[in-house]
């Protein structure tokens, strides 16, 4: 395993404070501004504890943990309140050589010579670098994408597809066993009135010929109706309670609806990458929602309110009710949902199970996980559910809605990407093979890098000009830049070995600014799967591409003294190495050639 500076650290403060070293380890920063070390600890965290300033704390750990500025590896001065960093008795190398005080942080720099070793020689032993081995006991589901049959598969579906798969990708990568769940939407009053719609109009549409977007003409001109007619709502509703029932016509109709989407969703799914290993929707829950009642019931917490049957949270902070059986004894999602934690729990046995959505589901999944801890589940379960939501995706005209007709189909987006990365490779380089696969790979991964680049929780507004520009911290500027690398390698005619490289001539700030990132990989990693944030990794990627651009501009890296050479060659397979790894993750496959 790679050296864990950050558990040094953390071992060496927690000695000194007595306090608990897997709290210092949580309050431990990598700086942004590289003039401020490798790593740094905001003393202002123990300020309450210590009753002390954030200066003064600071001032006494270094004085009891350093010894000029240098501490050794396997040579630290003991005694005076001195503790070792470090003790390998096999390594005499210096791990930390300087600690200084910057307004109430304690700074650590690593020793450089000792950290380009050690990185790229991990780089050429390891097939999957920063990949752990160690969470093969821990079980994830992930429910994302989940979109609605008979519906398009617009742009606000986009996102959780592609937040869920990264997050899906970087889970397995860590060595976790994750189970990915297409929760389908697939039942529900929307079909009661999908099936009043096509009772109504049906003859008017050949569903062989784009069957979606028939579909959805039939469910925008229903639901319009039923703003006009209170009595077609109510047919709707009880289309829904015979679907329920198992009526055949209904069941009939449902089956052929959802046959057809699945196909049209599959195409959406293969242009991206996507798979899952659960395509199990709302309706596979439907028959497992009266042990979720009769539970409810029995303990108690099931009780009537204007004829529907409700869970009163109001206990627990939450001032709307959670529905569970409508006035006329439907179910509605939230049962199912309930039924899926009931069912997911003793299939998958999971320490987490994540629901990517919307924020405009928060207030459904905090009535949810309060209402699975009163079906007597463990508590490992109920602690282990987590809402991951993401902010809207919103056209330059405003928010999208099936209901009114305003969406962007995602299939035609991915084809018009790719289509735009076409023209462009064409301008740029008219001569170059495979452009039809290369314009896929561009246009799509700029897509989905798009998605994952900016903080989930933000609105974002579908710009695809932007997306598909190569001088910006985009999808195809990381793409760019691997391709880069390729070509680097291609003209040095030779991969280099470690072992034939010298890493001391690898210590300027351009080439250390990328050893430094990619030791952070697999920090990186963790990071996006405490916070669920794939975009912590997507900003890893530009960084890295910036740092080797930089690199690229100020070294010849193809030049006489081959020794130089050697080095430059291969801290540029490490890079390449690392950047196309990281995409994979994120779903974005890298060309060879651009």
């Amino acid at each position: 395993m790679m050296t864990d500076f950050k558990t040094i650290i953390a071992n060496v403060i927690a000695k000194v404070t007595n306090i608990d070293q897997k709290e210092i380890y949580g309050y431990i920063e990598i700086p942004k501004d590289i003039s401020n070390g490798d790593y740094a600890f905001p003393c202002f965290k123990l300020a309450k504890i210590m009753k002390k300033s954030p200066q003064q704390i600071a001032t006494e750990i270094k004085e009891k943990i350093s010894f000029e500025d240098t501490i050794s590896a396997d040579k630290v001065t003991q005694g005076k309140g001195k503790m070792p960093m470090y003790n390998d008795e096999n390594d005499s190398n210096d791990k930390i050589t300087k600690i200084d005080i910057a307004g109430g942080y304690l700074n650590f720099y690593i020793n450089n010579q000792y950290m380009t070793k050690e990185v790229l020689e991990k780089i050429e032993n390891e097939e999957q670098y920063g990949k752990a081995i160690n969470q093969k006991n821990k079980n994830i589901v992930i429910d994302y994408s989940s979109p609605n049959i008979a519906k398009p598969f617009h742009i606000g579906h986009l996102k959780t597809t592609v937040i869920g798969g990264a997050l899906y990708n970087i889970y397995k990568y860590l060595g976790y066993n994750v189970t990915g769940v297409n929760h389908l939407g697939d039942y529900g009053t929307q079909f009661g009135k999908l099936i009043e719609g096509y009772k109504l109009w049906g003859s008017e549409y050949d569903l062989s010929e784009d069957p979606i977007d028939k579909l959805a003409d039939i469910y925008k001109r229903i639901n319009e109706l039923c703003k006009e007619d209170e009595k077609v709502l109510d047919n709707c509703r009880e289309n829904f309670k015979l679907l329920e029932q198992g009526d055949e016509y209904c069941t009939k109709l449902w089956q052929e609806f959802k046959d057809l989407s699945i196909k049209e969703f599959q195409k959406i799914y293969d242009l991206l990458g996507s798979k899952f290993d659960s395509w199990n929707g709302e309706a596979f829950y439907a028959d497992k929602t009266d042990e979720v009642i009769q539970i409810l019931q029995k303990t108690g917490n099931l009780q009537e309110s204007e004829g529907a049957m409700i869970v009163d949270l109001s206990d627990k902070g939450i001032d709307t009710p959670c529905i569970i059986c409508k006035t006329n004894g439907s179910t509605i999602y939230a049962t199912r949902d309930l039924a899926a934690i009931l069912y997911r729990s003793r299939t998958y046995d999971f320490d987490k199970a994540l629901y990517v959505t919307s924020y405009e589901q928060n207030l459904h999944f905090k009535q949810i996980f309060e209402v699975a801890k009163l079906l007597g589940l463990d508590e490992k379960y109920t602690n282990g559910l987590e809402h991951v939501p993401y902010g809207f995706v919103r056209l330059s005209t405003g928010r999208m809605s099936t209901r009114l007709g305003n969406f962007v189909k995602v299939e035609d987006l991915l084809n018009d990407a790719i289509n735009q990365a076409k023209k462009i490779i064409e301008e740029k380089n008219p001569n170059l093979e495979n452009k039809e696969e290369i314009a896929k790979k561009v246009g799509i991964g700029a897509i989905i890098f798009n998605d994952l680049a900016t903080s989930r929780i933000k609105d974002e507004i579908f710009d695809i000009d932007a997306m598909l520009n190569f001088q910006g911290e985009t999808g195809p500027y990381i793409q760019y830049t691997y391709v880069r690398t390729n070509s680097v390698l291609e003209k040095a005619k030779s991969m280099p070995k470690f072992e034939d490289v010298d890493t001391d001539l690898l210590q300027d700030e351009y080439s250390q600014k990328i050893i430094k990132l990619i030791y952070n990989f697999e920090e990186i990693l963790n990071q996006v799967i405490e916070k669920s944030e794939p975009s912590i990794l997507a900003r890893y990627l530009i960084d890295l591409s910036k740092a080797y651009s930089n690199f690229y501009n100020e070294n010849k890296i193809i030049c006489d003294d081959e020794n130089l050479q050697n080095a430059r060659v291969y801290l540029t397979f490490a890079t390449g190495k690392v950047l196309k790894d990281g995409a994979k993750l994120l779903g974005i496959q890298m060309p060879e050639k651009m």
